[in-house]
């Protein structure tokens, strides 16, 4: 069994030991960051993660955040080999400007750019930047984009006369060396097109392994077609210790930190988002809080799968589930998302300086070692949810 690949976040709208709120759909800025998004506190997380590891880090775009492209070339400067998953928004910029800011970032940090390709979930924002296009005009202009942006880093001349792009006899004075790899998600009919056209790596949300391998199979089924082969990555959450009974007490805290109505007011913003992605996020948990504590606490109360935990989607959008458990649970159920498919695992937790070291040095060397032997079999008392 091959080894996975994993990054790591940079939390460009702030931290804390709690979950900071924000993203799709959500009031405009970070709800509960208390440690601000610097440049000496992010630098810290980034030189973290390349120490521990993790194979780069991904920072998110929007307006709650501080721009990706400028954080990310400046702190290139504070790491050595660790990479840059920049999340941008095609319809903001040029492609064939945005092609040559790849080159020249491949350039100047020796090969450490990866791209994730945002098309954009709601309108509402989208039109704060000038952008006032549809849904699906904008996954068909992202089509486009990608369309030139591919030709140009193959070093040809690119003219296209599209139905949103058109550029004439665009061409780069130097490709990109190396082409960096283009990361994209989405889960509609048309995002799964420009994934399977476009894509390098296909990204979905945390769902369960076997939401996660029905997805994986219409992505690659859509790929084939178009002759291509794509990776898949996973978008989740971690939170592991020593002890299971550790990890769930952990959640309990960050569930405790959750008041009805930040809850309410959440899924409001949450469930009039545009993403098809965020509505299967949504359809996780009951958008409230669990009435009845269990054994473990009202955490396990929305456990959708053993060990897939659906707490931080009550107050987050984009991805809201976080694996939690033991180191060796962890590492369980890392495993059943590779035997789907899942070979990339683009990872997070509260707060992003200390849980990265939780998970780097705990659970990234035991499943690299059960991949060096080839194993990595869940425990068989966590093949069924364990009763709250």
């Amino acid at each position: 069994m091959t080894t996975p690949t994993f990054h790591w976040f940079l939390p460009t709208s702030g931290d804390s030991r709690h979950v900071v709120g924000g993203g799709h759909g959500s009031p405009l800025g970070a709800a509960g960051a208390d440690r601000p998004p610097s440049l000496g506190y992010l630098g810290q997380i980034a030189r973290a993660a390349e120490q521990l590891g993790f194979a780069g880090v991904l920072t998110p775009t929007g307006a709650q955040c501080e721009d990706a492209w400028l954080t990310t070339a400046m702190l290139t400067q504070q790491t050595e080999r660790l990479k840059f998953l920049v999340a941008f928004r095609p319809g903001f910029l040029s492609p064939t400007l945005g092609a040559q800011m790849a080159a020249t970032y491949q350039r100047h940090t020796g090969g450490r750019l990866l791209l994730n390709v945002v098309t954009g979930g709601e309108s509402q924002e989208q039109r704060a930047y000038g952008d006032f296009l549809g849904k699906e005009a904008r996954y068909a202009r992202t089509g486009e984009f990608l369309r030139i942006v591919r030709g140009l880093w193959n070093g040809g001349t690119v003219t296209l006369d599209g139905e949103h792009l058109t550029v004439a006899e665009a061409r780069l004075a130097r490709v990109p060396q190396p082409v960096p790899d283009v990361y994209f998600g989405g889960s509609s009919p048309a995002a799964l097109r420009v994934a399977a056209r476009y894509a390098d790596v296909y990204l979905t949300w945390g769902e369960p392994p076997a939401q996660v391998a029905e997805k994986i199979e219409r992505v690659h089924a859509l790929a084939a077609a178009e002759g291509r082969k794509l990776r898949f990555g996973i978008r989740l959450h971690t939170l592991s210790r020593d002890t299971s009974q550790q990890a769930w007490a952990e959640a309990q805290r960050l569930l405790d930190g959750f008041t009805p109505e930040a809850v309410a007011e959440a899924q409001r913003g949450l469930r009039r988002s545009e993403s098809e992605g965020q509505r299967r996020m949504l359809e996780l948990h009951g958008g409230s809080l669990p009435q009845a504590p269990g054994a473990r606490g009202a955490a396990a109360g929305l456990e959708i799968h053993p060990g897939l935990w659906a707490g931080i989607g009550l107050v987050r959008g984009g991805a809201g589930t976080a694996l939690v458990g033991s180191h060796e649970e962890v590492a369980d159920l890392i495993g059943q998302y590779r035997r789907v498919g899942i070979e990339e695992f683009v990872l997070s937790g509260y707060p992003h300086l200390e849980e990265a070291y939780w998970f780097g040095e705990n659970v990234l060397p035991l499943v690299r070692r059960r991949a060096e032997r080839g194993t990595g079999e869940p425990h068989p008392e966590r093949t069924a949810p364990v009763p709250a």
